[in-house]
Parts: structure tokens; sequence; C-alpha cells
């Protein structure tokens, strides 16, 4: 997880004003009230070696299980998301082992005998709704898997589309399902065999090779970089005032203007 870094001022004897005690690595630590786990691990003294990411809640590098003594229960989080509480005990989860299969998506059918032929302990699912109170990102993940059982795809693909593949799920498992390489793979056959292919995505590709960009993109290789900075700033967003939108998206078939203004086009 971690190296100690530091040797003093690491355990604080004394609990400083606006100051709360953790546990970590089995240690006592004074750590300042508004801090993560991640940030409080380094606060303490420690560098993060594995279990440390984006730091933005999105890559699930940064799994984190820990105990607080007002419960009996396993608790858990991201350590780049949840805030220290008082007398905490942590420890992190950099990598939870699971069972990732070889498959050829060209070669399989969108189907749940196909998924269940790659991972059949889906089938084993209790339904115990252990996976979906465990997770970080509040999926129901154990809504998902047993949509996955009645060949659901696109529902799966849905529910389970923000998956950061923290991989706590797995180790709270009573069936030993993996569920992020389960809704991997659902994800994978439904846009493959099921989505329809994009219209505008083969426009783009021919536009790109008959080199209609070239010009746009040899002018803005040559900006500096406060033009791009500002150009990025004026860009069309969705929910932006003056951007038109279209059920609530951008309309990318039609030609969206940039602001130039100030960058000398």
């Amino acid at each position: 997880m971690a190296e100690q870094s530091r040797k003093s001022g690491s355990i604080n004897p004394e609990k400083p004003k606006d100051m709360v005690p953790i546990y970590i690595m089995g240690k006592r630590y004074f750590v300042p009230k508004s801090l993560t786990i991640m940030k409080a691990i380094e606060y303490a003294g420690y560098q993060l070696k594995r279990g440390a990411g984006c730091r933005a809640g999105f890559c699930g590098a940064c799994g984190t299980v820990y105990r607080t003594p007002d419960s009996y229960k396993i608790k858990v989080g991201l350590a780049c998301q949840t805030v220290v509480e008082p007398e905490m005990y942590i420890a992190q989860l950099p990598f939870y082992p699971a069972v990732k299969k070889t498959y050829n998506i060209e070669e399989m059918e969108p189907t749940a005998e196909a998924v269940l032929g790659i991972y059949p302990e889906v089938a084993r699912c209790v339904a115990c709704n252990t996976c979906t109170k465990v997770c970080p990102q509040e999926l129901d993940v154990m809504d998902y898997i047993q949509e996955t059982l009645h060949g659901n795809l696109d529902k799966v693909a849905d529910l389970s589309f923000d998956c950061v593949m923290c991989g706590l799920c797995v180790s709270r498992c009573p069936a030993e399902i993996q569920h992020p390489f389960v809704a991997i793979l659902v994800r994978r056959l439904y846009n493959h065999h099921l989505v329809p292919r994009s219209q505008q995505l083969a426009k783009r590709v021919r536009e790109v090779e008959e080199g209609k960009y070239d010009a746009e993109i040899k002018w803005l290789k040559s900006l500096s970089l406060e033009q791009l900075k500002k150009l990025y700033s004026t860009r069309p967003r969705e929910g932006d005032p003056g951007v038109e939108l279209k059920d609530n998206k951008i309309d990318w078939n039609d030609e969206v203007k940039f602001d130039y203004s100030g960058t000398n086009r």
C-alpha cells in the first residue's frame, strides 16, 4: 500500500484542535478531520506506492476497507473520496485478484448463455445484494447480475456503465462472481453485436481521411499555449448558455461554431 517516508511527527501523543485519530497500518495518527483517507495517509508520512491513481473517484485504484468503533460492519469506500472518521481502522486494497477470462467477441453471440459460458459462476448468484451494498459508486450491482441471467444485455450495459473496477464487490461476494469483468463482457457484446453503427462516425472518418480538417488542425498547432487555453475555455459544452441543445445534447450533426475571437484566426 504505502511506505513511510518520515518518522518525526507521524504519531501525535495529544489530540490537536480540528484533528481526529485514525489507525493506519495498526498505528494511531492524528490528522485533519477534513482530509480524505488518501490525503490522511500521506499527511501521516506515508508515500503511496500502489492504490492511488486519478484521485478523483474514477479509476477505482484506491479501494479501501475500514471499521469504525460505532459499528460492527466492515465499511468500504474509495480512499480519494471518503473523508476520515474518528478512530477508523484503515486497510487499503490496491488490487483484488479476480479471474479475467480471454475471449473473442467476434465469435460470441450476445446471449446470457454466451456470458455463462465464460463466467459460469454468475448462475450461483443468491441475490443477497451484498455487492450492491459494498459498491462505492452506488450501482445496482445485483440487479445487473440478475439482468445478465435473463439475457437483458442492454439493461446490464446501462446499470454497469459507471463501474470503476475497484473490485470491492468481488471481495464480498459469497458466490465468487467477478462482477466488473462480467459487466465488461456484456457491454462489449452489447456494443459490438446489438448497438446500431453510428452514421455520424462513418461520416467523420471519411472527412478526416479526405483531409477536411487538415488546415484547421495545422492552425490549432500554430497557436500559443495561452491561445489554446482561451479557445478551450470557450468551446461549446452541453448546458452552456447560447449552445442550442436537442434532447439535452449538442447536435454534432450540425456544424458547431467555435468562438475564435482573440486567437488571430
